[in-house]
């Protein structure tokens, strides 16, 4: 396995991956279109850091996020993290969040932070790689009809 820093013209390679992870496993609704544009955004941001998983040259996995200077220290914000379905369960998705974990703390991050979904699996992984939910955040959100 491969891992190096993410670059644009490495969306058309995890592309695939995010619409099959999502779509399949979240139950989402992404397109191309969409999932293009969204790790785009995220890719293009002023600070945004991110890596690739690669096993012969192929993309198995990526993670992308941005640094976010606070009064005092500077965080990490880790927007997605995605193993291709069939190399999942297998310690690939692990060992790219503690190389990222590893590398953003070389570039002065302080803490790495995110927003999960609520549910077992996610628990599960993120509390194993020593994430806790925070008590002094919560998410809020206000929808629009």
């Amino acid at each position: 396995m491969e891992i190096r820093e993410i670059k644009d013209t490495d969306i058309s390679s995890v592309l695939p991956l995010y619409i099959s992870y999502y779509n399949g496993q979240e139950e989402g609704c992404w397109t191309e279109i969409t999932a293009g544009k969204r790790i785009h955004q995220v890719l293009s941001m002023e600070d945004s850091y991110g890596l690739i998983m690669e096993d012969h040259g192929t993309a198995i996995g990526f993670v992308m996020g941005y640094f976010k200077q606070y009064d005092d220290i500077i965080g990490y914000t880790l927007e997605e993290i995605v193993i291709a379905a069939e190399h999942q369960n297998k310690g690939y998705g692990s060992d790219l969040l503690k190389e990222l974990e590893r590398r953003v703390r070389l570039k002065g991050a302080a803490c790495v932070e995110l927003q999960a979904v609520a549910d077992e699996r996610h628990e599960h992984y993120y509390g194993k790689a020593g994430y806790h939910n925070a008590k002094n955040f919560v998410m809020k959100v206000k929808w629009f009809e």
